[in-house]
């Protein structure tokens, strides 16, 4: 429905109320004039009868009272009857009357004269049809309560009221099609012609065109319009020009933070890297060195015995000597694969978060998985090495994730722990969780419940010795089908500023 048909249902549905409400207004009124004016007619009338009967209420008087009542009634056709009686003891006693239909007064409207002492004016349906009935109380010479009774036909009103109505009926629809027509003519200057230009600078405007302005220079609620637009459309064009601006900064910025990105990747895969064949090669020398040393031990045994024939006791050297190799060999290789010392430095929370979720954002984009932070505004610095709590954070979020192929839910909270003298950085997801069997061996290096191929089982071994390193701790909590929650505990050191770098980490059973 278009602007200019609502505009015509809206102007016919507001008239066509308000001339509604303003013919019935005019209506009651003229009705109630028409009442008043029968009401004052029929009042002079009783009066003059009631006038009459106390100056002669003699035998000779009401009868001439009753012939000037006939000849009355039959000189006006709207008069149906005029009745003169008194009431004693509740009893009606008829006096004098006439009329052209039988009435008799209800005792309720006589009760409410006798009551009230006034006039009283009531609506009648009489043989003659509707009339208007008029009852006037007054005391005779003898304290008797006397009334005058006078009905007039009101056919005549009920006639001038329904002319009224068709007159009303008849302008109204006249007057609504005069100001429908002057809206159809008036409509393309007061609203179409304006309205095309606007739409017209609106679309130019959408199309890339932010010089275009409307050119309406008007003092009415088009021209208001107009300005607002053109203020708006230079507000927008200076906006554009600054987000150009931005966004060419912006570029910059994300080109940086890239590089910064991929460099602390690349620092924290190695770290991980290291990490890993730290464990593997620890794992080997535990694992090949008791061997060794029972072979080099039981080699030195048999050496002592000397009824071993010359090429016996020197293959057995021979033994000995490739035993310490091997030895040697696997010192060295621990020595080569040793983690770097750890570098100390103050960190915020904040910052260690940001750098980190960086990290893991890209798998967050492809597992579908929902990631929520939660940092504690007042939550102080952290005397960290930087980036191997970021490895142990990656880990974590990284075992999150492989829990959660099916999509779900990652939260990772910091906040301080003043009982503990800790800050707590804690990831929490609600994958599946862990059996309450398998919950006290999740640390110990190569344990894990994949079987595809690879290292596996080191994340939460490097975790929790990165963990130790700090002298902090590490507390797993889980549960099967409700996720696993992993806090760790990092200790907080006063006037970090003034602590010199070193190797010792302070710790958590420290004061």
């Amino acid at each position: 429905m278009t602007v200019r048909t609502r505009l015509i249902v809206l102007t016919v549905l507001g008239l066509a109320v308000t001339m509604t409400i303003w013919g019935w207004i005019q209506l009651r009124v003229l009705n109630v004039i028409l009442i008043e004016q029968q009401v004052k007619r029929l009042y002079d009338l009783a009066e003059t009868v009631s006038t009459y009967y106390q100056h002669f209420p003699t035998g000779k008087g009401l009868s001439a009272l009753d012939d000037a009542l006939e000849d009355h009634i039959k000189s006006d056709d709207r008069l149906a009857r005029i009745d003169l009686f008194s009431v004693v003891n509740g009893e009606v006693e008829y006096i004098v009357g006439a009329g052209r239909v039988p009435y008799e007064w209800h005792e309720n409207v006589i009760s409410a004269a006798i009551e009230k002492s006034k006039t009283q004016r009531v609506e009648l349906n009489t043989d003659g049809g509707p009339a208007l009935g008029l009852l006037y109380p007054f005391l005779s010479e003898r304290d008797t309560q006397v009334f005058v009774g006078v009905i007039v036909f009101s056919q005549s009103r009920f006639e001038i009221l329904a002319r009224a109505k068709r007159l009303l009926l008849f302008s109204t629809v006249g007057l609504l099609f005069a100001i429908l027509f002057v809206l159809a003519l008036s409509y393309r200057w007061l609203i179409g012609r304006p309205l095309g230009v606007i739409i017209d600078t609106i679309d130019d405007f959408r199309a890339g065109k932010y010089v275009k302005r409307i050119p309406i220079a008007r003092l009415d609620e088009w021209g208001h319009l107009a300005d607002h637009f053109n203020v708006m459309a230079d507000e927008i064009e200076r906006v554009l020009a600054r987000n150009q601006e931005l966004q060419r900064h912006l570029e910059e910025r994300v080109q940086e933070a890239t590089h910064n990105v991929v460099q602390l990747q690349q620092q924290v895969n190695q770290l991980q890297q290291l990490t890993a064949l730290g464990h593997l090669t620890a794992t080997l020398a535990h694992d090949l060195g008791t061997p060794l040393h029972s072979i080099a031990g039981l080699a030195k045994l048999l050496l002592e015995h000397d009824a071993w024939p010359p090429d016996v006791g020197r293959k057995l050297e021979l033994i000995v000597q490739q035993t310490q190799r091997l030895n040697t060999v696997i010192q060295n290789v621990r020595h080569a694969t040793r983690l770097p010392e750890p570098h100390f430095e103050s960190v915020s929370v904040p910052e260690l978060l940001n750098e980190t979720l960086s990290l893991v954002e890209p798998l967050m984009q492809k597992s579908g998985v929902q990631l929520i932070v939660d940092v504690d505004e007042k939550i102080p610095v952290l005397f960290v090495d930087r980036y191997r709590v970021q490895t142990a954070l990656f880990n974590l979020i990284q075992n999150a994730l492989e829990a959660m192929s099916g999509g779900g839910k990652i939260s990772v909270t910091a906040k301080a722990v003043p009982q503990n003298n800790a800050v707590a950085i804690t990831v929490q997801d609600n994958g599946p969780g862990i059996p309450p069997e398998l919950l006290a061996r999740v640390c110990e290096p190569f344990f894990s419940t994949h079987t595809d191929e690879g290292l596996r089982g080191l994340g939460l071994a490097i975790v929790q010795d990165i963990v130790k390193i700090h002298g902090g701790k590490i507390e797993i909590k889980s549960s099967p089908y409700e996720g696993t929650q992993v806090a760790l505990f990092f200790p907080i050191v006063e006037n970090v500023t003034s602590i010199e770098v070193s190797h010792d980490a302070p710790s958590l059973n420290k004061p």
